[in-house]
C-alpha cells in the first residue's frame, strides 16, 4: 500500500507495480510458455470476449501466454486483469440511477413532480387515502427516511430511492418491488475476425491492445526513470505511481538513483522515500545530501515526511525529525549561502517557523552558525543570545543589524525596486542571475524598455539590451518555462480584452482579469519568438537522430501539458485545454458516481449541463431542476441526494447532439456541483466521465464499459468542477478540467450560469489564441531537428513528405513543415518505418527501438518501442 499527497488530499492506494504498468504501458505480466501452445482454451475465449466488452484487445503473444496457463491460474489471472480494468473504467461500481428505466421513464414535467413531492411531505398521512390519487391502503413509509409513499403514484419498479427525498433506501424495502436483475452483458464480437474489425474502427477510440510484458522490474525502472527526468511537477496520477514504482527499488543500493532530479517536487518525494528507513541512513543520507541544493528542498522533505504536499500548497502538519536526520538537514542549510538561505526561508515563512520547532537550529548554533543566522533573520531573534549567528551574517552585504536584530534585503525586493523606478539595467543585472525569473518577467522588461510608440530606447536602455540577455537565459531554463514564455509572448502583438491566470494551488482555478498591457510591436514579438523557438530546436537537435519521423496533423488540437499538479486523474491523458472531435455516435451519455464516508456527512452531487447559444446566452439547463430539455434532446436520470456505501449513487445525462443543435444550442458546459456544499475531498470517492452511444440503452445497460470514452476523478477542496465544454455544431469537445469558486449551499446552474459562461468563453478564447504551444508544434520541432525526412499525416492515405535541403537550417525546415510546403505525397507504407512517431492513434506498425507518442496508444507495444507521454515529450528538452 502506498500513500501520496496531491493538493490538499492524501490518497492511499493499494496499487501494485503490475497495475501501474498495465495502465501506463498496457502490459500484462505472465510467464512465457516454454513450449508452443496449440489451439485456444475455452477460458481464453471467454476472457477475450470480456476484454473486448471493456474496450481492450490482446496481442498474439499475450493470448499464447494466457492459453498456456492451467485453467485455475488462467481464471485467477483473468479475474485480476478484469478487476483492474473495471477500476480504470469505473465499471467496478454499481450504477443505478434514480429512475432505473432511464431515459424512458424520466418525467417530462419536473415542476409537477416537485409539487407532488411537496404535497406528499405536508399532507400525506398513514392509514388515509393518498392525497394525490385518493387510493386507500397503498401509503406506506420507506426506510430509513420514513417518508410516506403511495405505491400507486410512485412506481417501485422504476425508482431506486425514496421518491420524496431521493435518498437511498434499504435494498430490502418492499417499495422497491420488481427490481430488475442486472442485465447480462452483451458479447461485442460475433465472428472470428472480431479483433480486426475492432481495430478498423469498431469500439471506443481509447481501444488498446494489451501486450505481454517483458520484464516487470526492467519496465518499472524505465517508467521510474521517465518520471525522475521530468522538470515540471508531476500530475496526480504520476505522483500516485511514483511510490509504487519506487517500491521496486532498494534503499540499500542507490546506484539506480540519477545524480540530478530536475523536478523539485519529484525530488522531495524520492528523497523522502529514501529516508523512510532509518536503518538505511548510512547509505541514503549521503545520497540525499548530495542532491539537496536549496533550503526549499529541505522544507519539502520535512513536509512530505508528515504527509503533506510536496508543492507546499497544503501541509497539515510537520512530523518530528530524528536526531541524525536533523543534524544532516541543518548541515545542508548551513552549507548554503546566507543570502539565498534567508530568501528561501522568507518565501515560506509560516512553514519555516514550524519547521524550526522540529530542527532546533539555535540548539546547534555553534555547529551551524549560518543556519542559525538565517532563522534569526526569519524570527527577529535578539543576537545577544546567539553571537555566533551574528558573526556568521556580518559579512553579508544584504544583511544589516538593526536594534540588535538581523534585517535582510532580499533579491526579490531589489528586483521589484529596480522595476518600480524603471532602472532596467539594474533589473537585468539581477535577473540574469536567475534565468527563469528573467523569462517570466520578459514581457514587463520589454514594455519598460520601449517608449509609448513601441520603439526604444526608454529610460536609457534600448530594447536590444533586453533581447541580448535572452539567448543565454533561454539556454538554462526548464522546458516548461521556455514553452510557456514562447506561447505567451508570441501572441502579444494582438489586442485582447482579458487575461486568464492559473495561480498555484491545490485546485485548477482559472482567474479572469482585464488585459491592461498594451500590445507589443510585431517586430519585437517576432524577434523574441525566433530566439525562443531556436532554443527549442537547438535542444531537440541534441537528441537521438533518425532517418524518418511522422507527425499527425491532428496533434495541433492537443496542448503541451501545463499546471499538471492540479490535473485530474483520467482514463485518457488529455492535456488541459486540448480539443478533440466527438465520437461518431449520436449521443453522449455523461455520468457521475460518488460515495459518502460512513460515518460522515450526507453528500449530494449534481451532474448538470448548461446550454448556451452562439453568443453564449443561456438557453436552458438539464439538471435536477429540469430533467428534460427539448423533449429528448437532453435527459437527466434523476436527482439522488445521498450515496451511502457500498452502493453509492450515480447520475446520468444523455445529450442528443443533433437534436440540441436543432433546438438552437451551440455550447454545452458540463459541470458537477456539490449541492449541500461538501468538498469533494470529504467523501470516499467521486468520479465522472462520458460514453458515446447511438441509442439510449444499446445493450440494456445504463452503464456500458465498452462505450466509455473518458473517466476522471473528482477531487479537491472545492464544490464545483467544469470538466469539459461541447461545441454541438462543430461536434468537438474542449477539455477544461478546472474548478469553479462557488459559495454557499444549494448549488445549481441557475445560480451560476453567468460564471459558467464567462469562464468557458474566456478559456475557449485563450486556448484558441495560440498562447499555449500545441503538441503538434512541439512534435514538428522534434521531427525537424532530429530527422532528415518528415512525414506529415492528415489521414491514413493523405501523407506529405518533407525532406530537409542541403542549405536549409533546422529552423527554416521546421517553418516549411508548419506552412505545409511539402516535397510531394509519400507512400502510406513509408510512415510505418519512421523511427520517430508522433500520433493521435497508434495505428502504425513501429520499428523496434522507435520512439513514439500517441494519445490513444492502440497497438503500440511499449515492450518494443519507447512509448512517451505528452509530459515526456516536453521533458526531453531539459537543458
Amino acid at each position: 500500500m502506498t500513500t501520496s499527497a496531491v493538493g490538499s488530499q492524501v490518497y492511499t492506494s493499494s496499487a501494485t507495480p503490475t497495475t501501474v504498468l498495465l495502465r501506463r504501458r498496457g502490459a500484462v505480466y505472465l510467464p512465457r510458455p516454454l513450449v508452443p501452445v496449440k489451439g485456444e482454451s475455452p477460458g481464453m475465449s471467454l476472457l477475450e470476449a470480456d476484454l473486448v466488452e471493456r474496450g481492450y484487445l490482446v496481442s498474439a503473444d499475450l493470448r499464447t501466454a494466457f492459453s498456456a496457463l492451467p485453467e485455475a491460474d488462467l481464471a485467477a489471472a483473468g479475474w485480476a486483469l478484469l478487476a483492474d480494468l473495471d477500476a480504470l473504467l469505473g465499471a467496478d461500481r454499481p450504477h443505478v440511477p434514480l429512475f432505473r428505466k432511464f431515459p424512458d421513464s424520466v418525467p417530462a414535467d419536473t415542476p409537477a413532480l416537485f409539487v407532488d413531492r411537496v404535497l406528499t411531505i405536508f399532507f400525506q398521512t398513514p392509514h388515509q387515502p393518498c392525497v394525490l390519487c385518493g387510493v386507500s391502503g397503498e401509503v406506506h413509509p420507506v426506510a430509513p427516511c420514513a417518508h410516506l409513499v403511495c405505491r400507486v403514484c410512485f412506481d417501485g419498479a422504476d425508482y431506486s430511492a425514496c421518491p420524496i427525498c431521493h435518498r437511498r433506501i434499504d435494498v430490502d424495502d418492499p417499495f422497491l418491488r420488481g427490481t430488475p436483475p442486472p442485465p447480462v452483458r452483451r458479447r461485442l464480437w460475433r465472428r472470428a475476425d472480431a479483433r480486426l474489425a475492432t481495430l478498423d474502427g469498431d469500439g471506443p477510440r481509447r481501444l488498446r491492445v494489451l501486450q505481454l510484458g517483458a520484464d516487470l522490474l526492467s519496465d518499472a525502472s524505465q517508467e521510474l526513470a521517465n518520471l525522475l527526468a521530468r522538470t515540471a511537477a508531476l500530475s496526480p496520477t504520476d505522483a500516485d505511481d511514483l511510490p509504487v514504482l519506487l517500491s521496486t527499488r532498494s534503499r540499500n543500493d542507490v546506484t539506480w538513483l540519477p545524480a540530478r532530479i530536475p523536478g523539485r517536487e519529484t525530488k522531495a518525494r524520492v528523497l523522502t522515500w529514501l529516508l523512510a528507513d532509518p536503518l538505511a541512513y548510512p547509505i541514503t543520507l549521503p545520497a540525499v545530501t548530495a542532491r539537496v541544493d536549496s533550503a526549499t528542498d529541505v522544507l519539502r522533505i520535512i513536509a512530505v515526511r508528515g504527509g503533506g504536499d510536496a508543492g507546499l500548497v497544503s501541509v497539515p502538519r510537520l512530523a518530528a525529525v530524528p536526531r541524525p536526520l536533523r543534524r544532516a538537514l541543518l548541515a545542508l542549510l548551513d552549507g548554503l549561502g546566507i543570502d539565498l538561505l534567508v530568501e528561501d526561508l522568507r518565501r515560506y515563512r509560516r512553514l519555516w517557523i514550524h519547521a524550526a520547532e522540529r530542527l532546533h537550529p539555535f540548539e546547534h548554533a555553534a555547529a551551524f552558525p549560518r543556519a542559525a543566522a538565517a532563522f534569526a533573520v526569519l524570527r527577529g531573534t535578539d543576537l545577544a543570545d546567539f553571537p555566533s549567528a551574528g558573526a556568521a551574517a556580518a559579512a553579508e552585504p544584504s544583511i544589516d543589524v538593526v536594534g540588535g536584530r538581523l534585517v535582510h534585503r532580499s533579491w526579490r525586493t531589489r528586483v521589484e525596486a529596480a522595476l518600480a523606478i524603471a532602472d532596467i539595467q539594474a533589473a537585468l543585472t539581477l535577473l540574469s542571475a536567475r534565468p527563469g525569473e528573467l523569462l517570466r518577467r520578459l514581457d514587463h522588461l520589454i514594455r519598460l524598455s520601449v517608449d509609448a510608440d513601441g520603439e526604444g530606447p526608454c529610460g536609457g536602455v534600448n530594447v536590444e539590451s533586453v533581447l541580448a540577455v535572452l539567448p543565454p537565459a533561454a539556454r538554462q531554463v526548464s522546458p516548461a518555462v521556455l514553452l510557456s514564455a514562447l506561447g505567451q509572448l508570441r501572441t502579444r502583438d494582438r489586442g485582447r480584452a482579458q487575461r486568464v491566470f492559473f495561480p498555484k494551488g491545490g485546485c485548477a482555478k482559472a482567474h479572469i482579469a482585464p488585459e491592461q498591457r498594451p500590445p507589443l510591436s510585431g517586430k519585437l514579438v517576432a524577434a523574441v519568438t525566433e530566439v525562443l523557438t531556436g532554443e527549442v530546436l537547438r535542444r531537440a537537435a541534441l537528441l537521438s537522430k533518425v532517418e524518418t519521423a511522422v507527425v499527425d496533423s491532428g496533434l495541433h488540437d492537443l496542448l503541451v501539458p501545463f499546471t499538471e499538479r492540479t490535473a485530474s486523474r483520467t482514463l485518457v491523458t488529455l492535456p488541459r485545454g486540448s480539443t478533440q472531435p466527438l465520437p461518431k455516435e449520436r449521443r453522449l451519455r455523461l455520468f457521475v458516481h460518488w460515495m459518502q464516508d460512513e460515518p460522515g456527512p450526507r453528500v449530494d452531487l449534481d451532474l448538470a449541463v448548461a446550454l448556451f447559444d452562439q453568443r453564449w446566452q443561456h438557453l436552458g439547463t438539464c439538471d435536477y431542476t429540469s430533467l428534460r430539455f427539448g423533449g429528448e434532446a437532453a435527459v437527466h436520470s434523476g436527482d439522488l441526494t445521498s450515496a451511502p456505501p457500498p452502493q453509492g449513487a450515480s447520475e446520468f445525462v444523455d445529450l442528443d447532439m443533433p437534436a440540441l443543435s436543432e433546438a438552437g444550442a451551440r455550447h454545452a458546459v458540463v459541470v458537477v456541483f456539490s449541492y449541500n456544499d461538501v468538498a469533494f475531498d470529504n467523501m470516499a470517492e467521486a468520479f465522472a466521465g462520458f460514453m458515446a452511444r447511438d441509442s439510449p440503452n444499446e445493450a440494456g445497460e445504463v452503464f456500458d464499459p465498452s462505450t466509455v470514452e473518458q473517466r476522471f476523478d473528482i477531487t479537491g477542496s472545492v464544490r464545483a468542477v467544469i470538466p469539459l465544454v461541447v461545441d454541438l455544431l462543430a461536434r468537438r469537445m474542449r477539455w477544461l478540467d478546472i474548478t469553479a469558486g462557488v459559495t454557499g449551499p444549494h448549488h445549481a446552474v441557475h445560480r451560476h450560469h453567468n460564471l459558467l459562461a464567462a469562464l468557458s468563453q474566456a478559456l475557449e478564447e485563450q486556448y484558441a489564441s495560440a498562447a499555449r504551444v500545441s503538441l503538434g508544434e512541439l512534435a514538428i520541432w522534434h521531427a525537424a531537428a532530429r530527422a532528415r525526412s518528415v512525414l506529415l499525416r492528415h489521414s491514413s492515405t493523405a501523407i506529405w513528405r518533407f525532406t530537409r535541403h542541403g542549405n536549409e537550417s533546422v529552423q527554416q525546415f521546421a517553418e516549411r513543415i508548419a506552412l505545409a510546403d511539402s516535397d510531394g505525397p509519400a507512400r502510406p507504407g513509408d510512415a510505418a518505418q519512421a523511427g520517430l512517431q508522433f500520433l493521435l492513434r497508434g495505428d502504425l506498425p513501429a520499428p523496434d527501438t522507435a520512439i513514439a507518442y500517441a494519445l490513444y496508444p492502440l497497438a503500440l507495444d511499449a515492450t518494443k518501442v519507447q512509448l512517451l507521454t505528452a509530459s515526456d515529450l516536453a521533458a526531453t528538452l531539459a537543458p
